[in-house]
């Protein structure tokens, strides 16, 4: 029997790793299905744009993954039970079950409210389609002089509300920020997001703590009100409880902790990568939920699956974080390299240099996805075992 690969999920991680394993394991020995809950690919680094109005052209995974041989189901994954190696799915023909042999978990994260009141029932965000989707609605629905208010300073944060502001100039943006605007980068770098604040006209409310959502404002620390026609919440991430629920060992986080190739510590059939996955990287501490974290920690994970399954020496990606890239609108950015410890640089790139680059690292990791089997070898790997149900040979 052919050995069963599942990967759950098919954003920016489990796409390429899906991709990549049909690309390099023979067809006469693996069986590779992705199961997501939604029919097109979905660039989550662009969906700030997709809400404010611009028009995104979505790949659909069927085309994506036609003539690879990767199997597609569509379907919400419920629930995990790596005991028995099966994935519990919901899907418009009914509730299912998939087995497998070798798990790839990539479903990512989603907005994360941190309990805070009235966040998830009057916030917008942009962490998936769905809600972009609906934010979208909301502001197509403003008049001119509507307020928006985003909450949170991190990269997410500062690229919406950029966006937002160039793209709708009669709208009044602003952003709370709990701590300094930019405090993670360089002096030079944080004087370039401030001016393009001020270019943007984005009122900016530093060390400001949002405690509470309303319909048509924000409540920050002390009851201080913040006016907000729509309040966009992107204070942080979270991942599904669906690994913890599982019996997979998780950090705090609620992420898989694996070990350097990105196995779970806990079912060494099952491997994680993406938001989902809590890696350490070369410097000692995790990496932080990113695209470029996601690229690492697939080719790890797609690498170190296909050396096992093909009794060949696990090779060593490099693990190690090099800096955020951050849309100012569509003709601004910068590009901030950081060390080792994950300190910022003196030097940045900024500008329409790096509005550029940015460009071209979004259009090429559409274009990856969207030739998942690029290169294809003439000869591709065979398994060395016939894979073991009972799970000896496949978590050897």
């Amino acid at each position: 029997m052919k050995h069963r690969i599942v990967v759950l999920g098919a954003g920016y991680a489990g796409a390429f790793a899906a991709g990549n394993l049909a690309r390099r394991l023979s067809p006469a020995d693996t069986e590779i299905t992705v199961v997501n809950a939604v029919p097109d690919f979905v660039e989550r680094m662009r969906l700030h744009q997709l809400a404010i109005g611009q028009d995104l052209a979505f790949r659909k995974l069927a085309d994506v993954f036609a003539g690879t041989g990767v199997r597609l189901r569509l379907a919400r994954v419920t629930g995990l039970d790596p005991e028995r190696r099966t994935v519990a799915v919901t899907a418009e023909d009914g509730d299912g079950e998939l087995a497998y042999d070798t798990l790839l978990y990539a479903l990512g994260s989603s907005v994360a409210h941190h309990g805070v009141p009235g966040a998830a029932e009057y916030a917008f965000d942009v962490t998936g389609l769905s809600s972009a989707l609906r934010l979208r609605e909301r502001l197509a629905g403003l008049g001119e002089g509507g307020t928006v208010l985003v909450v949170g300073e991190g990269l997410t944060g500062i690229e919406a509300a950029t966006e937002f502001a160039e793209s709708r100039p009669d709208l009044s943006v602003a952003l709370a920020a709990r701590g300094e605007l930019g405090a993670r980068l360089s002096p030079k770098a944080r004087r370039h997001l401030r001016r393009a604040f001020d270019r943007l006209g984005i009122t900016v409310h530093e060390h400001t703590g949002i405690e509470a959502v309303e319909p048509t404002r924000a409540i920050a620390a002390g009851g201080r009100p913040v006016p907000a026609d729509v309040t966009v919440w992107s204070a942080g991430f979270a991942v599904h409880p669906i690994a913890a629920a599982g019996g997979l060992e998780v950090a705090e986080t609620g992420q898989i902790v694996v070990d350097r190739t990105m196995r779970s510590v806990s079912h060494p059939d099952v491997y994680a990568a993406g938001d989902c996955v809590y890696a350490i990287g070369e410097n000692g501490r995790p990496l932080p939920m990113s695209c470029a974290s996601a690229g690492f920690t697939n080719m790890q994970a797609t690498a170190a699956i296909i050396a096992r399954l093909t009794d060949s020496e696990v090779p060593a990606t490099g693990l190690k974080y090099y800096g955020n890239h951050i849309s100012l609108g569509r003709r601004d950015a910068i590009f901030q390299m950081v060390d080792g410890d994950v300190r910022s640089k003196s030097w940045y790139l900024g500008g329409r240099t790096a509005a550029r680059l940015k460009s071209g690292v979004l259009k090429g990791a559409g274009w990856s996805i969207a030739h998942p089997t690029f290169g294809m070898p003439k000869r591709k790997r065979r398994l060395t075992t016939t894979p073991d149900r009972a799970g000896v040979k496949a978590a050897a």
